[in-house]
């Protein structure tokens, strides 16, 4: 049995949800379509991921098993739920595999034309019933919504990275976004163990409306020269207890990612203090973007990541 259903069971949900989700559809097996595949698959619902390529697939269950065995050495599931879980995993070839997908949460880059293309080519796949999510950071759900031929059932469902060990999903709302799409997309968050934050319909959200300048400043920081790589880091690591510093964070993003969002928001608000930086613009246009390339604020091919600046 899904685990909402048994949270609704005990009472413990704080609404009920106004449909019932068994199966769901995940698109994009990156690094955060992965993470959500572990938690929603954890959780007893069954997963269908999808991905572009059959090998990125592979990497992603390769990366599930692993994360799932690192919570069995810290005794937080049993290898009786690691094996059931991926047993609930299964690879969707194409579109027309979410077919009986209750929910459908789009994980893909963040992209808004390319979001637009997959919802278009997506929804005449979907059952009537089904609800639509996407997990973008950053991108008008209102807009994405109104791309698709259910835009009433249609949510933005922000998860944290890395997904099995962040606790909060940010919920936003289009402006069509119907009550019980709402009601339904909060108790299935809560039944994943996470904790919901609802965020107004804005550029970038509360979370990256707060994260991503800051990160933009560090890297500001770093090109007029006031500090170093090591040096920015350091200082908000140990003057501000910030667990990861911001230019190590933005590599672990993904600097594409850091830059998609800056765009949204100068574009989005008109305000010239988020304007990206020429240096994030230089070290994506270099293909430097991070953990994921190898290279980014830190050079990561040696045994230890050392500053490249």
């Amino acid at each position: 049995m899904p685990q909402a259903q048994r949270l609704m069971e005990k009472g413990r949900a704080s609404i009920q949800p106004a449909r019932s989700i068994s199966k769901v559809g995940i698109i994009g097996a990156g690094q955060m379509g992965t993470g959500i595949a572990h938690v929603v698959a954890l959780s007893g619902y069954e997963v269908a991921l999808s991905d572009l390529k059959k090998e990125t697939y592979d990497r992603s269950i390769e990366t599930v098993e692993g994360n799932m065995a690192r919570q069995i050495a810290k005794g937080i599931i049993k290898e009786d739920d690691r094996e059931q879980a991926l047993a609930r995993i299964t690879y969707a070839p194409d579109l027309e595999a979410f077919g009986d997908c209750d929910l459908v949460i789009e994980s893909a880059t963040e992209d808004e034309a390319l979001k637009h293309k997959i919802f278009a080519a997506l929804c005449p796949h979907l059952k009537p019933t089904a609800l639509l999510a996407s997990n973008t950071s950053s991108i008008s759900i209102t807009r994405l919504a109104a791309t698709t031929d259910r835009p009433e059932d249609f949510i933005g469902m922000h998860f944290m990275n890395p997904v099995p060990l962040m606790e909060l999903v940010e919920l936003i709302r289009g402006i069509a976004t119907e009550d019980e799409t709402f009601s339904t997309a909060k108790v299935f968050v809560e039944s994943l163990g996470k904790t919901t934050a609802v965020s107004e319909d804005f550029p970038a959200f509360i979370v990256n409306r707060i994260l991503l300048p800051m990160i933009n400043e560090a890297v500001y920081t770093l090109y007029e020269g006031v500090g170093t790589v090591e040096a920015i880091d350091k200082a908000m690591k140990l003057g501000a207890h910030h667990p990861m510093g911001p230019l190590e964070l933005a590599d672990f993003i993904g600097l594409d990612t850091c830059l998609s969002v800056m765009q949204v928001l100068y574009e989005g608000l008109s305000d010239s203090k988020y304007r990206p930086c020429p240096l994030l613009v230089k070290y994506v246009e270099a293909g430097w973007l991070g953990r994921k390339t190898q290279r980014g604020f830190y050079d990561y091919r040696g045994e230890k990541p050392v500053p490249t600046r």
